[in-house]
């Protein structure tokens, strides 16, 4: 049985994520350039996919780190407790920092990730993310780049994960429920 039998229905195509990063790239191409150039945190794992494809899209010169974040666990929703799994191996004091997130549900992340950065004295910090889930908003964070306002469905594909499967899937789908009832929802 194929991974995609798992899938309900597709949400955003291939083709409307490539379109939508290449308009995302153009809009950070005119405030970013070569004379201060932007470091690229990949929020991991979800984000890696988006960071891949962007970053070839972008015609200045930027730098690119990784930080691992975990909210999910095994859940279908954020347990809202994160945890740091990998922190950023560049300084980003007084650099201009673009965080690049897969998905902006709860706010609770990306919350304590911009307070996170806070602390350590960057001279600028956006963010850019493939989905935003603004109904699920329990914390007002701001989002400057947004792929896809998507409904308060579960998710899955280019980069997105349930229990580490489905990442591989080229595009955003719906998973069926039978496949994470009974998985703990919070």
């Amino acid at each position: 049985m194929s991974m995609f039998n798992d899938i309900e229905r597709v949400l955003v195509s291939e083709e409307e994520i490539r379109q939508r990063i290449a308009t995302l790239a153009e809009q950070m191409n005119q405030i970013y350039s070569d004379d201060d150039p932007p470091i690229l945190v990949c929020i991991l794992k979800g984000a890696f996919m988006f960071l891949a494809d962007l970053t070839r899209q972008l015609s200045f010169r930027h730098e690119v780190d990784f930080m691992e974040i975990s909210s999910y666990g095994m859940g279908t929703t954020s347990s809202g407790v994160v945890r740091i799994l990998l922190d950023l191996a560049s300084s980003i004091e007084g650099r201009q920092v673009v965080i690049v997130e897969d998905i902006v549900d709860t706010g609770h992340t990306l919350s304590y990730i911009l307070r996170n950065f806070a602390t350590r004295k960057p001279a600028s910090v956006r963010v850019a993310t493939l989905l935003n889930k603004p109904s699920r908003r329990e914390i007002d964070v701001p989002v400057d780049f947004v792929g896809f306002e998507i409904p308060n469905e579960f998710v899955m594909g280019y980069g997105l994960d349930f229990g580490e499967q489905y990442r591989n899937v080229p595009y955003i789908g719906v998973l069926k429920p039978e496949i994470y009832q009974g998985v703990d929802q919070s």
